[in-house]
């Protein structure tokens, strides 16, 4: 699955360079020029790393990055005009993972990105939390939340919900999820994955009036974005 980025940019002509430049590198890329608007996307745990600019409207790029912080550990790159001492200590401070300068060469910005993203697949290795739509999964904690709300789920509903939301908008079929869920050497009943399915959508979906577990007639299942 490819990289998704999201660019928080007020120029204009550098966000659209930017963004057009990691489209031809392959990457998913979105970009907003609003502080506020810039740190619900960044929160909405639909982004591997965060391009953002220092000086923006509605709330600067160092206080978007302190309350991203509080939640989540995605890799940010500081993009600004300013490179005074200072300004790159308050960034870091803040949070972030590197910082680079306007104006800047882009195959200089595609580097950082890359060596960020490696750093961070290499240091987790998966992702503790996840989160798609209002569900979060928190798997040092064992953990489902909808909307805050803790959602009392079995072992394996949990590591089907795991699965599911570890690979987002992608078709899981049922071998593959039988095989991950319940055990390469599971003798059973072949449509148990469907009633697991059932389960959760029954605590999920049913509950909260979302279509989160989507069916993929013949296949499978996908959760998506």
């Amino acid at each position: 699955m490819e990289n998704r980025i999201l660019i928080v940019e007020d120029e204009v002509k550098i966000a659209r360079f930017v963004e057009l430049e990691l489209l031809h590198e392959g990457y998913t890329a979105e970009k907003t020029g609003d502080g506020r608007e810039g740190l619900e996307m960044a929160l909405s745990g639909r982004f591997d790393l965060l391009i953002l600019d220092i000086m923006l409207p509605g709330l600067n790029g160092v206080e978007v990055l302190r309350r991203l912080r509080k939640e989540s550990e995605m890799p940010v790159i500081m993009l600004t005009a300013r490179d005074a001492v200072m300004d790159k200590v308050s960034g870091l401070d803040a949070g972030a993972d590197d910082y680079i300068t306007k104006p800047f060469a882009i195959e200089e910005l595609l580097a950082r990105i890359r060596v960020a993203l490696k750093r961070r697949s290499g240091n987790t290795g998966e992702k503790h939390i996840i989160e798609v739509g209002p569900v979060r999964l928190d798997s040092d904690r064992y953990e489902v939340t909808v909307n805050g709300e803790i959602v009392d789920l079995s072992n394996r509903e949990f590591e089907l919900l795991k699965l599911l939301m570890t690979n987002r908008n992608i078709v899981m079929n049922r071998e593959t999820m039988i095989n991950e869920v319940c055990g390469y050497d599971y003798v059973g009943e072949t449509n148990i994955i469907d009633v697991y399915v059932r389960y959760l959508r029954t605590k999920i979906d049913d509950k909260y009036g979302i279509k989160f577990i989507q069916t993929v007639r013949g296949v499978g299942y996908i959760v998506k974005d």
